[in-house]
């Protein structure tokens, strides 16, 4: 997919110029992408370097899952995997599902969704309001505890079983690769300048690998480096724990991810992901979720080490219009 028609990438990356007009869809599912960029001015100490952060919650669900959803449900058309009259299944936090809900409606596929009451009761809601049809998992105090994900996908299992069911199961599905490999493609065609960290927390591992793949064929040197949250650390020390991040820190290592790909890998601090959420909103007018706070928090991490002159990026996964009933904004 294509940037945004009407975004001149020059001084104001990523801001619509005065008379710019956004391309127009003839389907939802061709609004995906092209997202924004913007470099953060208040957060990032001046003896750092560049912060930019790519705002993926300009998608229609306000999250960078729509690309993911794409590309799973048109792969599969693609191979005659996913055929008319089929239901569509995945388990997920919310996000996803959200996501796949709209796909799935635009498309014309019912959509079956295992999701849990650990997560935002927007998400919940925004899959019902799609059309999807929900499972709740419950949960222990609400909150991620490292069995949650593994019980949500076997519930998954038994309802795959009926043969009019394809599930996308998000967590062993290279497709999402095709859709967050545009990440990648766009970044390297709306920055000026050579990138020289990207960085990401990581759920799936879709978004990193994708973008590690674009940047790679693009012929970008940057490193890549995944974060997860320090309160379950699977990645970084083996050790899983009960995680308030929705999306990421899923309790079990990625099958997606292979660590020997990328540069390195960082434990961010939970409640300065909070924190930096609160202050992205009150400081530079960005509204976004925890998971957003810890990339920014672990990209001006990167950005002190690197001092000034050079460009660290990251992701705006989702808006944080699907928190504000959490608490995120009033602690």
């Amino acid at each position: 997919m294509e940037p945004a028609i009407g975004f001149e990438l020059g001084p104001t990356v990523g801001l619509l110029q005065e008379g710019a007009i956004m391309r127009v869809g003839s389907s939802m599912t061709e609004v995906v992408g092209g997202t924004p960029i913007v470099q953060l001015r208040k957060v990032v100490p001046a003896d750092a370097a560049d912060v930019f952060v790519k705002l993926e919650w300009f998608n229609p669900t306000g999250s960078y899952k729509d690309r993911m959803a794409l590309a799973m449900i048109e792969e599969a058309e693609r191979r005659g995997d996913l055929r008319p009259g089929m239901s569509v299944l995945e388990y997920t936090a919310g996000s996803t599902g959200s996501s796949l809900a709209y796909v799935c409606a635009a498309k014309g596929y019912h959509f079956m969704v295992v999701t849990s009451d650990a997560f935002a009761a927007e998400k919940l809601a925004t899959m019902a309001a799609l059309g999807a049809d929900l499972t709740i998992v419950p949960s222990v105090d609400g909150k991620i505890t490292p069995d949650l994900t593994p019980r949500m996908i076997e519930t998954a299992r038994e309802l795959a079983s009926d043969p009019d069911v394809y599930w996308t199961d998000q967590l062993n599905n290279a497709d999402s690769l095709v859709g967050y490999h545009e990440v990648g493609v766009e970044l390297l065609e709306q920055l000026e300048q050579p990138i020289d960290v990207f960085c990401c927390a990581v759920g799936t591992a879709g978004m990193a690998t994708g973008v590690k793949n674009a940047l790679e064929e693009g012929g970008s040197a940057a490193r890549v480096v995944i974060f997860e949250p320090d309160s379950s650390p699977v990645i970084t020390t083996g050790e899983a724990g009960v995680n308030s991040v929705e999306g990421i820190g899923i309790g079990l290592m990625p099958p997606l991810l292979d660590l020997d790909r990328f540069d390195e890998a960082r434990a961010i601090s939970e409640a300065e992901a909070f924190a930096m959420a609160r202050r992205l909103a009150a400081e530079e007018g960005l509204l976004a979720g925890g998971s957003s706070g810890l990339n920014v928090v672990g990209a001006i991490e990167l950005a002190r080490e690197l001092g000034p002159g050079h460009t660290v990026v990251t992701v705006a996964c989702d808006t944080g219009l699907k928190y504000l009933a959490g608490g995120l904004y009033t602690r």
